[in-house]
């Protein structure tokens, strides 16, 4: 079973990645959430956790106090809120980069998308909006 992973958890594993150069991650950026590159590749990067929460499919909200946008490279992960809080976590088998991806169901569209976790930009407290 997969587990659901609190902010701390989050942190703990970001911060345990590696900045060595890798011949997958490397090759996309994703600071921000990015739609899935097609150079994804899938099965290196396992899911290893959610963040997901009870009540979570019911929020909507974004939590941007500093008027970011969802798509900022210094938007806070704030794992209460939306698109957090419908996220997988995934690591690379190889630099142990952490990343989180969630999909989109747009009016007309469904979209893959993936940002890196920036343990800096993690709420470890509770945010209020």
């Amino acid at each position: 079973m997969i587990p659901n992973l609190s902010a701390a958890e989050l942190h703990q594993l970001s911060c345990e990645s590696t900045e060595k150069p890798c011949e997958f991650c490397d090759t996309f950026q994703c600071d921000s959430w990015e739609t899935l590159p097609t150079n994804f590749v899938a099965s290196e990067y396992p899911v290893i956790g959610h963040c997901r929460f009870e009540g979570s499919e019911n929020i909507w909200e974004e939590y941007h106090p500093d008027k970011t946008t969802m798509w900022s490279n210094q938007s806070p992960i704030a794992l209460q809120y939306y698109p957090y809080n419908r996220s997988d976590v995934v690591q690379c088998n190889h630099c142990k980069r952490v990343y989180l991806r969630y999909t989109e169901f747009g009016g007309y569209y469904v979209d893959q998308r993936i940002r890196l976790v920036n343990p800096c930009l993690i709420l470890l407290e509770e945010a209020s909006s």
